[in-house]
């Protein structure tokens, strides 16, 4: 199964938490279903897919936040969908991979979340603002080892109930209260 079907499946199957994610998701079909690349990163209308890594820790009432060096906030590791990467699986866990040194996990991994944010004109690059379709997979860490890597100044372990808006952000928050409610 290629990728763009994989990821439709899973988004099929997913059950949002509110209508709020509801809208993400029917946003994040029609983005598939329009042509073209949605993975691809030149894609800025209306945007493209990035994976995100949620990992809990060992015991499992710890998340692993990165310090984003650009956004300067507490998050989760993500980052954008490679050509070489299989599905939104894969790209999920190379950003982690690269972001905080964390190779393996215990488990191949749930859709936990969506959310879809916006980011602004970067002319650096020549890129026009758009928006991110993240796609946010659920992991647990065979391992508490980390070791900040790139876009990432910092990495640890954050106690679920310790999750806040104040030095993270609404979304992250909202993951978080989907994973204590797991518990």
């Amino acid at each position: 199964m290629d990728r763009r079907s994989h990821l439709e499946s899973l988004l099929a199957a997913h059950r949002p938490a509110d209508a709020e994610e509801d809208g993400y998701r029917r946003r994040m079909l029609a983005l598939l279903d329009a042509p073209g690349d949605p993975f691809s990163r030149g894609r800025f209308q209306p945007g493209h897919f990035t994976a995100s890594a949620f990992v809990l820790s060992p015991e499992g009432g710890e998340l692993l936040l990165i310090f984003h060096g650009k956004l300067r906030r507490w998050l989760q590791p993500g980052g954008h969908v490679d050509p070489a990467d299989g599905d939104v699986f894969a790209a999920a866990r190379r950003e982690l991979a690269e972001e905080t040194g964390l190779g393996g996990t215990a488990d191949p991994g749930t859709l936990l979340d969506l959310d879809i944010h916006a980011i602004p004109p970067n002319p650096r690059r020549g890129e026009p603002g758009h928006a991110h379709f993240d796609v946010r997979i659920l992991l647990r860490a065979r391992s508490r080892d980390l070791a900040a890597g790139s876009d990432a100044l910092a990495a640890r372990w954050v106690p679920l109930e310790a999750i806040g808006e104040r030095e993270s952000d609404r979304s992250v928050t909202r993951a978080a209260l989907k994973l204590l409610g797991r518990r």
